[in-house]
Protein backbone atom coordinates (compact mmCIF):
# COMPACT_ATOMS: atom_id res chain seq x y z
CA UNK A 1 0.00 0.00 0.00
CA UNK A 2 1.53 2.96 -0.75
CA UNK A 3 1.00 6.50 1.60
CA UNK A 4 0.05 9.63 0.23
CA UNK A 5 1.79 12.85 1.83
CA UNK A 6 0.32 16.25 1.86
CA UNK A 7 1.28 19.24 4.27
CA UNK A 8 -1.97 20.35 5.10
CA UNK A 9 -5.54 19.39 5.34
CA UNK A 10 -6.34 22.08 2.87
CA UNK A 11 -4.43 19.91 0.12
CA UNK A 12 -6.81 16.73 0.79
CA UNK A 13 -8.87 18.18 -2.53
CA UNK A 14 -5.81 17.72 -4.21
CA UNK A 15 -5.56 13.86 -3.31
CA UNK A 16 -9.11 13.26 -5.00
CA UNK A 17 -9.06 15.47 -7.69
CA UNK A 18 -5.19 14.05 -9.20
CA UNK A 19 -5.17 10.57 -7.41
CA UNK A 20 -8.93 9.65 -7.18
CA UNK A 21 -9.59 6.28 -4.46
CA UNK A 22 -6.02 7.32 -2.30
CA UNK A 23 -7.21 6.17 1.20
CA UNK A 24 -4.04 6.39 3.09
CA UNK A 25 -3.19 9.95 3.35
CA UNK A 26 -0.62 11.31 5.91
CA UNK A 27 -0.78 15.10 6.73
CA UNK A 28 3.19 16.12 7.96
CA UNK A 29 2.42 19.88 8.78
CA UNK A 30 4.41 22.53 6.55
CA UNK A 31 8.05 22.36 6.60
CA UNK A 32 11.29 20.81 7.14
CA UNK A 33 10.90 20.24 11.28
CA UNK A 34 6.99 18.48 10.33
CA UNK A 35 8.25 16.64 8.20
CA UNK A 36 10.80 14.80 9.90
CA UNK A 37 9.28 14.56 13.04
CA UNK A 38 6.28 13.15 11.10
CA UNK A 39 8.16 11.13 8.75
CA UNK A 40 11.43 9.98 11.04
CA UNK A 41 9.43 6.13 12.03
CA UNK A 42 8.12 5.55 8.34
CA UNK A 43 9.87 2.60 6.65
CA UNK A 44 12.50 3.50 3.92
CA UNK A 45 10.55 1.03 1.53
CA UNK A 46 7.35 2.44 2.08
CA UNK A 47 6.03 4.09 -1.32
CA UNK A 48 5.15 7.53 -1.18
CA UNK A 49 3.53 9.95 -3.30
CA UNK A 50 4.13 13.22 -2.06
CA UNK A 51 1.36 16.00 -3.23
CA UNK A 52 0.70 19.43 -2.81
CA UNK A 53 0.73 23.09 -3.62
CA UNK A 54 3.90 24.79 -5.04
CA UNK A 55 4.65 28.22 -6.28
CA UNK A 56 6.30 28.86 -9.47
CA UNK A 57 8.14 32.06 -11.12
CA UNK A 58 6.77 31.40 -14.41
CA UNK A 59 4.32 28.52 -14.72
CA UNK A 60 0.50 29.44 -14.98
CA UNK A 61 -1.64 28.73 -12.06
CA UNK A 62 -2.78 25.65 -11.73
CA UNK A 63 -0.62 23.93 -13.61
CA UNK A 64 0.25 19.93 -13.04
CA UNK A 65 4.32 18.94 -12.20
CA UNK A 66 5.67 16.09 -11.76
CA UNK A 67 8.84 16.71 -10.05
CA UNK A 68 11.67 14.39 -11.34
CA UNK A 69 14.75 16.60 -9.28
CA UNK A 70 14.77 17.66 -5.33
CA UNK A 71 17.05 20.41 -4.48
CA UNK A 72 17.77 22.88 -1.44
CA UNK A 73 16.97 26.63 -2.74
CA UNK A 74 19.61 28.35 -0.93
CA UNK A 75 20.31 31.47 -3.69
CA UNK A 76 23.03 33.16 -1.80
CA UNK A 77 25.74 30.12 -1.67
CA UNK A 78 26.83 27.47 -3.43
CA UNK A 79 27.87 23.73 -2.15
CA UNK A 80 28.11 20.69 -3.13
CA UNK A 81 24.75 18.37 -2.57
CA UNK A 82 23.71 14.58 -3.71
CA UNK A 83 21.05 14.93 -6.35
CA UNK A 84 17.77 14.02 -5.38
CA UNK A 85 16.43 12.31 -8.17
CA UNK A 86 12.67 11.32 -8.38
CA UNK A 87 10.37 8.09 -9.27
CA UNK A 88 7.58 9.21 -11.91
CA UNK A 89 4.12 8.60 -10.33
CA UNK A 90 3.31 5.03 -11.17
CA UNK A 91 -0.92 6.06 -11.63
CA UNK A 92 -2.65 5.51 -14.49
CA UNK A 93 -5.43 8.34 -14.13
CA UNK A 94 -2.39 11.25 -13.42
CA UNK A 95 -0.71 9.54 -16.38
CA UNK A 96 -3.14 10.84 -19.00
CA UNK A 97 -2.98 14.17 -17.78
CA UNK A 98 0.34 14.82 -19.01
CA UNK A 99 1.75 16.67 -16.74
CA UNK A 100 5.14 18.87 -17.17
CA UNK A 101 8.16 17.82 -15.76
CA UNK A 102 9.88 19.99 -13.34
CA UNK A 103 12.46 20.45 -10.77
CA UNK A 104 11.46 21.09 -6.80
CA UNK A 105 13.45 23.52 -5.20
CA UNK A 106 12.66 23.74 -1.42
CA UNK A 107 12.52 26.58 0.99
CA UNK A 108 12.39 27.27 4.81
CA UNK A 109 10.39 29.85 4.15
CA UNK A 110 8.28 30.95 1.78
CA UNK A 111 10.02 31.89 -1.56
CA UNK A 112 8.53 35.44 -3.02
CA UNK A 113 10.98 36.02 -5.79
CA UNK A 114 13.50 34.35 -7.80
CA UNK A 115 15.54 34.51 -11.00
CA UNK A 116 14.59 30.23 -11.15
CA UNK A 117 12.51 29.50 -13.94
CA UNK A 118 11.02 26.07 -15.04
CA UNK A 119 10.92 25.09 -12.31
CA UNK A 120 8.25 24.68 -8.72
CA UNK A 121 9.17 25.75 -5.16
CA UNK A 122 7.91 23.95 -1.72
CA UNK A 123 8.82 24.12 1.90
CA UNK A 124 9.06 19.67 1.94
CA UNK A 125 10.42 17.86 -0.62
CA UNK A 126 13.95 18.40 -0.59
CA UNK A 127 13.88 17.13 3.24
CA UNK A 128 10.93 14.17 2.26
CA UNK A 129 13.99 12.66 0.14
CA UNK A 130 16.83 13.77 2.58
CA UNK A 131 14.63 10.88 4.97
CA UNK A 132 16.18 8.24 2.11
CA UNK A 133 12.74 6.81 1.09
CA UNK A 134 13.69 4.26 -1.98
CA UNK A 135 9.98 4.71 -3.48
CA UNK A 136 9.43 8.53 -3.91
CA UNK A 137 7.21 10.48 -6.39
CA UNK A 138 6.25 13.81 -6.24
CA UNK A 139 3.05 15.85 -7.60
CA UNK A 140 2.70 20.15 -7.69
CA UNK A 141 -0.10 21.77 -8.70
CA UNK A 142 0.99 25.68 -8.88
CA UNK A 143 -1.31 27.24 -7.05
CA UNK A 144 0.84 31.14 -7.13
CA UNK A 145 3.63 32.67 -9.19
CA UNK A 146 5.70 33.39 -6.31
CA UNK A 147 2.98 35.78 -3.93
CA UNK A 148 1.56 34.65 -0.59
CA UNK A 149 -1.67 36.24 -1.29
CA UNK A 150 -2.48 34.53 -4.35
CA UNK A 151 -1.12 31.28 -2.37
CA UNK A 152 -3.89 31.75 0.04
CA UNK A 153 -6.44 32.92 -2.23
CA UNK A 154 -5.99 29.44 -4.44
CA UNK A 155 -4.94 26.99 -0.88
CA UNK A 156 -5.94 28.50 2.12
CA UNK A 157 -3.42 27.21 3.76
CA UNK A 158 -0.43 28.58 6.11
CA UNK A 159 -0.67 32.12 7.57
CA UNK A 160 1.75 35.06 7.47
CA UNK A 161 3.23 36.11 10.40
Amino acid sequence: MRTILIAEDSERKLVEEYLPGETNILVTGVGALNVLRSLRDLPRDTEIINIGYAGSANFALGTVVEVTESRLHHPNVTYPEPRMMLQPVDDLFFRALNPLQAVCYSNTDFVLSSPCKDCVFDMELAYICGLGFTHLSSIKIVSDNLSLHDYHEVANGVEEV
